[in-house]
């Protein structure tokens, strides 16, 4: 919210076929808007032309930001949603870096290559004979947050001097 301060509506774009992860950004960002105090519009998107539905949606009901929820088919069509975003100046984030460098304003998620050499060692583990029962469960520990500051200039959205010193990389 400190990138669009004045945003109150903001929507979200989930894949429903998706369901976990659909179900679980739906709960937890119905609590977060409730607890903050704005309104969080939720849209479904599991084809190209659904998120061209979805991006004409969220102009006509007046979205001020955009969230798009973690999903290997979003990720896949990042070109087509960066330039969406920036056709309708629509200040977006997603959960890995990725969409960022296509053109969204912002992400904050988890580093995918520090998860896939996590997977690495599980995978080594087993293969050297270790049950995957036994294995323990491992969640990232590591995260990034990223910033496009050409997308903020372009929204006209002025990055404050904090979050550029919090970011992990700001992408120029």
């Amino acid at each position: 919210m400190r990138l669009v301060p004045k945003a109150t509506r903001f929507a979200v774009l989930v894949n429903p076929g998706n369901v976990t992860i659909t179900e679980s950004t739906s709960k937890a960002l119905k609590e977060t808007a409730l607890a903050l105090g704005v309104e969080v519009l939720f849209f479904n998107a599991s084809t190209p032309g659904e998120i061209d539905a979805a991006f004409a949606a969220f102009v006509r009901e007046g979205a001020d930001a955009l969230h798009i929820a973690g999903d290997a088919f979003f990720a896949s069509r990042s070109v087509q949603i960066a330039t969406l975003a920036v056709r309708d100046r629509i200040p977006a984030s997603y959960g890995s870096r990725e969409m960022v460098g296509a053109g969204l304003l912002m992400s904050y998620g988890t580093v995918l290559v520090d998860m896939f050499r996590q997977v690495g060692i599980y995978a080594g583990s087993i293969l050297k004979g270790a049950k995957p029962a036994d294995l323990p469960v491992l969640q990232s520990t590591k995260f990034e947050f990223v910033l496009n500051s050409q997308t903020a200039r372009s929204l006209n959205l002025d990055i404050p001097p904090m979050m550029l010193a919090r970011a992990d990389e700001v992408i120029e």
